[in-house]
């Protein structure tokens, strides 16, 4: 995939007023952010999918043999 996702507002201030960093990505880091409310720039990166078996609020199953 080569595009780029969009955050939707700033994790800092929560504005919406984002805009494409100037600059290269860092393989793995994803690309630069710059909020021009607060002047903070950021990056977004995608860590994973998360187990639901390993979920705190996830209900518990019973296992074979146990009742």
């Amino acid at each position: 995939m080569s595009e780029r996702a969009a955050p939707h507002y700033c994790p800092y201030c929560g504005d919406e007023d984002l805009v494409p960093e100037e600059g290269a990505a860092v393989k793995g880091e994803g690309y630069p952010w710059a909020c021009l409310s607060c002047a903070r720039v950021f990056r977004v990166k995608y860590v994973g999918l998360r187990s639901a078996s390993f979920s705190a609020d996830a209900p518990s199953r019973p296992t074979e043999g146990n009742s």
